[in-house]
């Protein structure tokens, strides 16, 4: 049975994540296209990973960035549909927790695509976050669960879902990662100094999440804790690149930023990882920072009151600061003067060929079913034709 692939995505997180995806689709030769919903539409948070992780410019795009949300969904379900209906994949993969993920996944399984899930099972327990509610969704709409983590294994388990229905793949971010870190090293190699910045002499931070930066008291929070930071430390810059999300509202809210507060514009992931690498600390909202800051061994202060990625906080590379300023700033000494024992709780890089694997199996089980089928079909044809031969 040949089969086509679709692979929807929509923000940089997802492009980064489903590059190991695409590659391994491409090695097989599996016929696969990819839709990119447009919800990131500037050149540096989107176009930009595309041409810097080889991947091709996605076959359809649908330039949903900056419809407000109650459009923003409706529209992409419609557009993914129509592609759908053209296209006519067999398996829709989504990774992730955005509107483009549950988009995605709706709009397959009203078509009765296979809907495959990557990161499945990781639940903040926090629902009213909409990614808490995009992930539970998408997870119960999808035919092939591909979880990353124990904690996620846990969380499926006491969902009770189907154990016939999941995977351990790992996760691809840790692909991406390794994929990428050298080849970053070899093009951005100047970028530290270009910035005027020592190797494990600086901290980098990014918040972005609408539940931080659109309420001005959680907004102006994290800004008063980067300052207690800054001014802790005076030899050492804090470099923010700037969301354009959090830019509009700094300025709508008119904050201001510590002079020890570099902003920089928003960067390609080459020279994100380069910024990550060479970091002394990371302070973020971003769940994939959390797992990329695990996996290059940097100390991690999320300004989050919760997370989805709890292995990072058992392990004791992360730790939960919230929007409080005191706590932040708290958090981030701790984290400075911890010794910590690195562990690979997101596997050790083969979460794309996992995946891939998985899904060949289950197209041999389908094409195993659909042969026994024909068989019995044939067969009861053929016992219909002999007895009226007979007469």
């Amino acid at each position: 049975m040949r089969y086509k692939v679709a692979v929807v995505l929509g923000t940089r997180p997802e492009i980064i994540k489903m590059s190991p995806v695409i590659r391994e689709l491409r090695r097989r030769k599996i016929n696969y296209f990819v839709i990119h919903t447009g919800q990131h539409y500037s050149e540096n948070m989107d176009t930009l990973f595309f041409k810097e992780l080889d991947i091709a410019k996605p076959k359809y795009n649908l330039g949903a960035g900056g419809l407000p949300f109650n459009k923003q969904i409706g529209f992409m379900v419609n557009g993914i549909e129509k592609i759908f209906r053209k296209e006519v994949p067999y398996v829709c993969i989504v990774q992730g927790d955005t509107v483009s993920v549950i988009a995605g996944a709706l709009a397959a399984k009203k078509l009765d695509i296979v809907v495959v899930h990557h990161e499945a099972g990781l639940r903040s327990h926090d629902i009213t976050m909409p990614e808490e509610i995009n992930r539970i969704i998408t997870d119960h709409i999808s035919e092939l669960l591909c979880f990353p983590t124990k904690d996620a294994l846990k969380n499926l388990q006491e969902e009770q879902f189907n154990p016939m229905l999941y995977r351990n793949t790992g996760n691809t971010v840790v692909d991406a990662v390794n994929q990428n870190l050298e080849i970053a090293k070899r093009k951005k190699a100047g970028l530290l100094e270009s910035l005027k910045l020592e190797y494990k002499k600086y901290f980098l931070t990014t918040f972005h999440r609408a539940e931080n930066v659109d309420k001005k008291e959680r907004l102006k929070g994290i800004i008063d804790g980067l300052s207690k930071v800054a001014d802790k430390h005076r030899d050492r810059m804090i470099v923010l690149p700037l969301h354009p999300r959090t830019k509009k509202k700094i300025k709508e809210f008119k904050l201001k930023m510590h002079k020890n507060i570099k902003i920089i514009n928003p960067v390609g992931y080459l020279e994100f990882l380069i910024l990550e690498e060479g970091a002394e600390l990371i302070l973020s909202d971003s769940g994939g920072i959390q797992e990329e800051a695990s996996i290059l061994k940097v100390p991690c202060v999320t300004l989050r009151d919760n997370t989805e990625r709890p292995e990072t906080l058992s392990a004791g590379m992360n730790v939960l600061a919230g929007t409080n300023p005191i706590l932040i700033a708290k958090c981030a000494e701790q984290m400075l003067r911890k010794k910590i024992v690195w562990k690979n709780v997101f596997g050790y890089g083969k979460a794309a060929v996992k995946i891939i694997d998985a899904i060949e199996a289950l197209m041999k089980k389908r094409r195993n079913v659909f042969a026994i089928f024909r068989w019995l079909f044939l067969s009861l044809r053929r016992n219909i034709v002999n007895i009226f031969s007979r007469r």
